[in-house]
């Protein structure tokens, strides 16, 4: 699987991130629109954190969930964005060896994190909707905090399987990766050998880690609907599938690309298409969160003017 020992070969010690334009005058355009995406994505996620903390009344399991679910959108945006901000203004887009290795396994820790952590979320729903007299009963504090320590140990587990897998192969170049940041798919296909046995892997992590977590978020909704369908009051129906929405909402923007990217074989790679598509479910998700469960969410708003008012 890896390449022979002692063959006369040349490693690339760093990799060069072409990103998305090499025109000054595009770059500085796109500086401009991802700052202050990333700026409305971590203050806007901030203020999530800030309030389910400070408030009281957020302390419930459906919140914890949320919260934690904001704290891996800003790890996300966090991990990629301000490396592609300093890009898009630099003559150098270079990142080193080690930091391309750091950078893939962070955003994949979060980002299958999140994946499970959807999972989560709709069992949340589940009991919320369908148990509602033993809802706090069922999702005690102590298996709130199991369910986030597992999701957490998972994502950051088959991330590492991941990371270690697409880094040991042989790069010896060209280094040149067309995307703005270290992505799995991306690095990989620079590397000098048959690179189908990763690919294997990376579709058996992402059976697990994608695959399985939505087939359960449907089989969840499909309860859900199920039971939301034999409430006698309109208006507890629209109040429940407002709820859902959602959720539902965030998970196809983020599990539609995400899918797209990593169940497909290598042979289907499109650079200019990829770094496109990672977008979404990387800086747009992030974004959306906010607005999706605050603008939309009366609890939410009621918060921030009992926070405000002190």
């Amino acid at each position: 699987m890896w390449m022979p020992p002692g063959q006369n070969q040349s490693w690339v010690s760093e990799f060069i991130l072409l990103g998305f334009s090499s025109d000054p005058t595009i770059n500085r355009t796109l500086f401009g629109a991802f700052l202050l995406l990333f700026l409305s994505s971590v203050l806007g996620n901030g203020l999530i954190i800030t309030l389910i903390c400070l408030d009281t009344h957020l302390h419930t399991p459906m919140y914890f969930f949320l919260c934690i679910l904001s704290l891996l959108d800003m790890g996300c945006v966090t991990t990629t964005v301000p490396q592609m901000l300093v890009h898009l203004l630099s003559r150098s887009q270079t990142i080193s060896f080690a930091g391309c290795w750091l950078q893939m396994y962070i955003f994949g820790a979060v980002g299958l994190t999140e994946c499970i952590l959807f999972v989560v979320m709709a069992f949340d729903r589940y009991v919320a909707i369908c148990y509602p007299l033993r809802y706090t009963v069922i999702l005690s504090w102590g298996l709130c905090t199991r369910l986030s320590a597992g999701t957490w140990a998972c994502g950051f587990f088959f991330s590492l399987i991941h990371a270690f897998f697409t880094m040991r192969l042989p790069y010896c170049g060209p280094n040149m990766v067309s995307h703005y940041f270290c992505e799995g798919p991306s690095v990989r296909n620079l590397a000098c050998m048959d690179t189908h046995v990763i690919e294997m892997v990376d579709l058996v992590i992402s059976v697990f880690m994608v695959v399985a977590p939505l087939l359960l978020i449907v089989a969840s909704y499909m309860r859900i609907v199920q039971a939301i369908l034999k409430f006698k009051s309109m208006q507890a129906r629209c109040k429940a599938f407002s709820t859902c929405a959602s959720h539902l909402t965030v998970i196809t923007f983020f599990y539609a690309p995400a899918t797209y990217l990593y169940m497909r074989p290598n042979s289907s790679y499109s650079p200019e298409q990829d770094k496109h598509v990672s977008l979404f479910y990387n800086v747009f998700t992030a974004l959306l969160n906010p607005v999706v469960y605050s603008l939309r969410n009366k609890d939410m708003k009621r918060a921030f003017l009992r926070v405000m008012g002190r």
